[in-house]
């Protein structure tokens, strides 16, 4: 095989990427070469952009993502091909997914601050399956009392939803001109739209009762955060200024006892 020519190099990688079935970086496709024989990084890129080049038209293509570079099925092809598998693709709960969202967008993040806004506890199995599914991992601890775990995405996260990083994710404010939200009328009789009342629900307890929702895209639950995120609180001055006139009050009070 004549390295030195990009097309035959190209089939190289098509076949090492067929075979892996995972992403590959440039620097492991490099160490696989023997030293004598192995291209420069540059020559690497161009024979991906050939192979790049060679899907088009296909029912595969070549993406790159965090981890690296892997061949898949092209995303128009999902529903049919899923049908090649019995079992039904794992479906995930309207809290697990607000708390994977406010992680990629807020992390670093405590447990603590997710809970804060989202308004309801967080369940501790909640993390541990987006842990052992390796969306997410300790990167630190608060230096605060308790010492709270600081959570962030992982390379599989970006990899899971064809991200390079984390700059390729959505700003929030602009979801909803990618994915456009009917307006609800402000009536004060109309009746409460079906998410809030999930969301009271769970605040009830009652969201392990609840009924699987239908499979929710990570973009369009995006949009969703965004329009919770319009009403609940996240600054908490007002608070501290609320405990400190409270203690001002005491103090008076008790300066007038001691009067008396």
């Amino acid at each position: 095989m004549n390295l030195t020519d990009p097309k035959e190099l190209a089939s190289l990688l098509e076949a090492w990427l067929l075979a892996l079935g995972r992403p590959m970086s440039l620097e492991r496709m490099a160490e696989l070469f023997e030293e004598g024989e192995r291209p420069e990084l540059a020559q690497i890129r161009d024979a991906l952009a050939i192979l790049a080049s060679s899907c088009a038209g296909r029912a595969f293509e070549l993406k790159e993502v965090a981890s690296g570079y892997r061949l898949q099925v092209r995303e128009q092809f999902a529903p049919w091909v899923g049908r090649l598998w019995e079992e039904r693709p794992q479906r995930y709960s309207r809290a697990m997914l607000e708390t994977l969202a406010l992680i990629a967008y807020r992390q670093p993040i405590t447990r603590g601050e997710i809970e804060d806004i989202r308004g309801v506890a967080v369940n501790s199995q909640i993390i541990k399956t987006l842990q052992e599914r390796d969306w997410i991992r300790v990167v630190g601890y608060r230096d605060v009392p308790g010492r709270p775990a600081m959570l962030a995405t992982t390379k599989a996260f970006l990899d899971y939803f064809n991200l390079q990083s984390l700059e390729q994710l959505p700003p929030l404010a602009a979801l909803r001109e990618l994915e456009p939200e009917p307006m609800l009328a402000l009536d004060e009789d109309l009746p409460v739209p079906a998410e809030l009342q999930a969301l009271a629900d769970a605040a009830a307890g009652e969201e392990a009762s609840a009924e699987p929702r239908e499979e929710t895209s990570f973009r369009s639950l995006l949009v969703e955060l965004d329009q919770m995120e319009q009403g609940l609180k996240t600054d908490f001055s007002d608070l501290l200024h609320e405990d400190e006139a409270e203690e001002e009050q005491g103090t008076e009070l008790d300066a007038g006892d001691a009067l008396h």
